[in-house]
C-alpha cells in the first residue's frame, strides 16, 4: 500500500540580506513576496521579509512544529526596526570603547539587536579564544538586557561587512549566497587556474566561493579524457599526458625521447597497454 504524501502550506521568511530562508505557517494572512512580517523564533520575536510566497510543500520538508506568522508588519513595527538600527550603531561604539578598555585582542564586526529588544548580539573575530566575561558584565550594565558575544570566522565577516570581489561585483556571500559550500584547492586545479593564492582567494583570505560554481561541469567534461600521467603512443612517438584542455578538446603530451610537449586530439593517440592503461572509456584508441 502506497503512503500518501501530505502537503502543508508554508511561507518563506528571511531575516537578513542573503540569509537563510525559514518556513512559517502563514495562518489566514494574505501574504505576498516582499511583505514584512513579525514571527516568533527560537531567538524571540523577529521581524523579517517574505521571500517565498505561500505555497504547498511536502510534509517531510518541514521541520515540525511549524510556527505561525504573528502578523503583517505595521507602521509601528517598521519604526521599531529603525529605532533598533540606531541603537545598534550606538552599541557598536560603546562596545569598541569597552574592548579597548579591557585590552582584548578581538575585532568587533557587527552588532544586532533582536526585534523585541530582549537581546543584543555582538559579532567579533579573534585569532584564539577570548575571555570576555568582564566585557559582558560591563555591556550588560550599560544596556540592561541580555548580552551575547559570538565569535565568527573570516568568511562570515566578509558576508556581514560586504565589499567587491575581483570580478568587480558585490560579494556573492553578501548579496545572495545563503550558505558557504566547501571549496578546495583541487577545484582550482581541475579548472586549470593559477594556484597563486592572491588570484584564487577572496577578500576574506579563503578560496573564492565561485570556484565551486562550475566545478561539476569541469569534472563531467574531463570524465571522457584519460587521466594525467597516462602513457600513450603519439604520431611522433611514445609519451605521457601532462595536461587536458577541455575547451580545445585536446591533451598535451610530453614525448619520451625529445621531452618536447605536443598537443593532440584524442583521435591521434593510442593508449599504451599495461602500466598507465586508461580505463575511463575515452575515445582514444587502445589497440
Amino acid at each position: 500500500m502506497e503512503e500518501i504524501s501530505m502537503a502543508v502550506t508554508v511561507v518563506g521568511v528571511r531575516f537578513k540580506k542573503a540569509g537563510k530562508v525559514y518556513y512559517f505557517d502563514p495562518a489566514d494572512l494574505a501574504l505576498d513576496k516582499g511583505d514584512h512580517v513579525v514571527v516568533e523564533t527560537t531567538r524571540g520575536i523577529e521581524y523579517g521579509e517574505v521571500v517565498v510566497a505561500p505555497r504547498q510543500v511536502p510534509d517531510d520538508e518541514v521541520v515540525a512544529p511549524l510556527k505561525q506568522v504573528l502578523r503583517k508588519a505595521t507602521e509601528e513595527d517598521n519604526r521599531q526596526v529603525e529605532a533598533n538600527r540606531e541603537k545598534e550603531k550606538k552599541a557598536f561604539l560603546v562596545a569598541l570603547e569597552k574592548i579597548a578598555h579591557h585590552q582584548l585582542p578581538m575585532k568587533l564586526i557587527n552588532v544586532e539587536q533582536t526585534f523585541d529588544g530582549s537581546k543584543i548580539i555582538f559579532y567579533f573575530t579573534a585569532d584564539g579564544r577570548i575571555d570576555f566575561r568582564e566585557l559582558v558584565k560591563d555591556l550588560a550594565a550599560v544596556f540592561r538586557t541580555r548580552i551575547e558575544l559570538r565569535q565568527i570566522g573570516v568568511r562570515d565577516e566578509a558576508k556581514m561587512v560586504g565589499g567587491l570581489g575581483c570580478c568587480g561585483r558585490e560579494l556573492c556571500c553578501a548579496s545572495w549566497l545563503a550558505d558557504f559550500a566547501p571549496v578546495s584547492i583541487r577545484m582550482a586545479k581541475e579548472q586549470n587556474l593559477s594556484l597563486n593564492p592572491t588570484k584564487i582567494s577572496g577578500i576574506c583570505g579563503r578560496l573564492m566561493c565561485c570556484l565551486k560554481y562550475e566545478n561539476d561541469v569541469y569534472e563531467e567534461a574531463k570524465a571522457g579524457y584519460p587521466e594525467v600521467g597516462t602513457q600513450v603512443v603519439a604520431p611522433e612517438g611514445d609519451g605521457k599526458i601532462i595536461a587536458i584542455n577541455i575547451f580545445r578538446q585536446t591533451v598535451s603530451v610530453e614525448l619520451q625521447e625529445s621531452k618536447a610537449v605536443r598537443e593532440y586530439s584524442l583521435k591521434e593517440l593510442k593508449i599504451k597497454k599495461g602500466r598507465g592503461e586508461c580505463n575511463c572509456g575515452c575515445p582514444a584508441r587502445q589497440d
